[in-house]
């Protein structure tokens, strides 16, 4: 786990960490999102967009945590499916969540109006939040069970 921190690692796992962030600001919309934020600034419940950007942080650094421990398993044995499979649902998931789940689009809602289905994180009790708490569990997962079948 430490070879992740160290050099030609290092900057793969920042390389990701940003893009996947850049991806996850583009396809949830949350660009055009900021202007919002900032002219009805009175009306933001900060507490909730503040746990939900940590949130955001915290998917992006595990899914450039899981990608860069995959490749180098892979490197090593090429035989990590579980762990791969759990990365993989963790990132999508992180996607389809956006960056602020309640004002913003997201991946599911934006298919599901495409059905003419009417759909938003904020009709769920944490308008959400609980949506990426779960991704964040699932990436751990993943990580743990990487690192244990690394052992």
């Amino acid at each position: 786990m430490k070879r992740i921190f160290k050099s030609p690692y290092l900057y793969f796992f920042i390389l990701i960490f940003i893009f996947y962030l850049i991806l996850n600001i583009f396809v949830s919309g949350f660009k055009d999102t900021i202007p919002l934020i900032i002219v009805y600034s009175s009306t933001v419940n900060w507490f909730k967009l503040g746990i939900s950007l940590i949130l955001t942080l915290i998917i992006g650094f595990l899914v450039a945590l899981n990608a860069v421990y995959v490749y180098i398993l892979y490197k090593e044995r090429k035989g990590c499916k579980e762990g791969k499979i759990l990365a993989g649902a963790g990132s999508v998931g992180g996607l389809i969540v956006g960056v602020c789940p309640l004002c913003v689009t997201g991946l599911v809602p934006l298919v599901l109006g495409f059905l003419g289905i009417g759909f938003s994180f904020a009709s769920l009790p944490f308008q959400g939040i609980e949506i990426q708490v779960l991704v964040v569990v699932i990436l751990l997962i993943s990580l743990y069970s990487l690192k244990k079948r690394n052992l």
